[in-house]
């Protein structure tokens, strides 16, 4: 089930953003994050109107995904950039697709016009799901992190919508 994200849900939501930290390189960054840091981001989040949403499959967190502005100027306001993690016990079920699905729905509803995706290089499984999803290449950002002792390729998706009505 698919549903917004509540204040009771961050600690599940935490767990699964810093397996990922530890684990992947889907995040070039190395701290994890605090209860209150996840806290904070969620009601900035929720501040901003940006959708928060948590795929729950038999009363535990699986996924969450969201979106926010690409970039903090009036220019980009209908340019967004998305996340959606899963949790690694929970891979492999299609629940990053649907999370997906769910939030370009929204995205169309609220007129965003490109939603945007930043990948590794090397997430071959990432680049093929957005593909599948209608995403298209829009480049790459050499050596744009490092992590894991190695540096890493970025690359961007993004998929086409029909941005704002008037």
């Amino acid at each position: 089930m698919i549903r917004f994200m509540e204040e009771k849900d961050i600690p599940e939501v935490l767990d699964i953003y810093n397996d990922i930290i530890l684990t992947s390189k889907a995040v070039y960054r190395y701290d994890i994050q605090t209860l209150d840091e996840k806290m904070r981001w969620y009601k900035e989040q929720q501040a901003f109107g940006n959708p928060l949403l948590v795929f729950v499959e038999n009363g535990i967190v699986a996924g969450f995904a969201t979106y926010s502005q690409f970039r903090p100027y009036p220019g980009y306001q209908y340019t967004m950039e998305h996340s959606v993690y899963v949790h690694n016990e929970h891979y492999q079920k299609g629940i990053a697709t649907k999370l997906m699905h769910k939030l370009i729905a929204i995205a169309e509803e609220r007129g965003v016009k490109t939603l945007v995706a930043g990948i590794d290089g090397e997430n071959i499984a990432s680049i093929k799901a957005h593909e599948k999803l209608g995403f298209e290449y829009a480049g790459t950002i050499k050596n744009a992190g490092y992590k894991f002792e190695q540096w890493l390729d970025l690359v961007f998706y993004q998929l086409h919508l029909n941005g704002p009505t008037s």
